[in-house]
């Protein structure tokens, strides 16, 4: 049997209170239903403390509870606190555990620069279940231009700094 992928949900803001926020609600959701196809694969959770409340990993992991996933497949990366780092510590578990590809569960924006760094490390990945486009179009827009400049800058980083990354 072929080793199980390693879906990574990618964090994003806490509120004040300690409930997630929309966006990090909607990438719970793609997590859930990933691990729901791979009911073998692991799933990382990714992000550290934000502005407010508790770490958004532990927020996910306490979601994920609740809607039965097995504690034993649970994993917390409370350290990351920007997307190449959240990278970086998936690779290095992708890498480490022989999963054949990892399923990146964040935002449509938001993939094509995760997957891009995943495959600069070497780590094959597909993007995880998402839906159509939420939220307010403003706000869209205005997070698909900040990963513009993001994109280069990360692969920049990346492929510089390709051996501390996984080490």
């Amino acid at each position: 049997m072929e080793p199980a992928p390693l879906i990574v949900i990618f964090g994003a803001a806490v509120r004040g209170d300690g409930s997630p926020s929309a966006a990090l609600l909607r990438r719970i959701g793609y997590g859930l239903e990933a691990a729901r196809a791979h009911p073998q694969a692991s799933v990382l959770c990714s992000g550290g403390v934000g502005r407010a409340g508790p770490s958004e990993a532990s927020v996910m992991l306490d979601v994920l509870r609740r809607e039965g996933v097995a504690e034993a497949r649970l994993i917390a990366d409370e350290d990351s606190l920007d997307t190449l780092q959240s990278v970086a510590v998936a690779a290095r578990l992708a890498r480490r555990s022989g999963s054949p590809f990892v399923v990146a569960c964040s935002d449509g924006y938001h993939l094509p620069r995760i997957r891009l760094m995943l495959w600069l490390l070497g780590v094959r990945s597909v993007a995880g279940p998402r839906g159509g486009p939420r939220g307010d179009l403003r706000h869209r827009i205005g997070m698909a231009l900040r990963e513009v400049p993001a994109i280069p800058y990360d692969a920049v980083l990346v492929a510089t700094q390709r051996r501390r990354l996984l080490s």
